[in-house]
């Protein structure tokens, strides 16, 4: 079994920070990509931002130069470091990894429960 543990989200003024934290646990030989998404009310979930095994990010615009992503390998952990939040920022924050068990497996993802942000204006 592999379980993904978030921890950090809550409630914050507009212009606050937050830092979002994911963990993994379980049997795990290999992790590639490691990612936060979010959902608001009503809407689909999105991409956040991500960061593969070799360090390369991915931003969706509306975050790019407030939130920075970074990975702790050795601890299987994901954090989401959220500056200068807005109301818009508001959403249930999901994390996920991309993970291999063991030598011989193939990749899958693996998702958090979830952790919610709210951001009051």
């Amino acid at each position: 079994q592999v379980q993904l543990v978030e921890s950090g989200g809550g409630l914050v003024q507009a212009g606050g920070s937050l830092r979002l934290s994911c963990a993994a646990s379980g049997i795990i030989f290999s992790i590639s990509t490691m990612g936060w998404y979010r959902q608001a009310p009503g809407k689909q979930r999105e991409l956040v931002a991500d960061i593969t095994s070799g360090g390369g990010t991915t931003y969706v615009d509306s975050v790019k130069g407030r939130f920075t992503i970074s990975r702790d390998n050795a601890k299987k952990m994901v954090n989401l470091q959220m500056n200068s939040l807005k109301p818009e920022d508001t959403a249930i924050y999901y994390c996920k990894q991309t993970i291999r068990r063991v030598l011989s497996g193939r990749y899958s993802d693996y998702w958090g429960p979830g952790t919610q942000v709210t951001v009051s204006s």
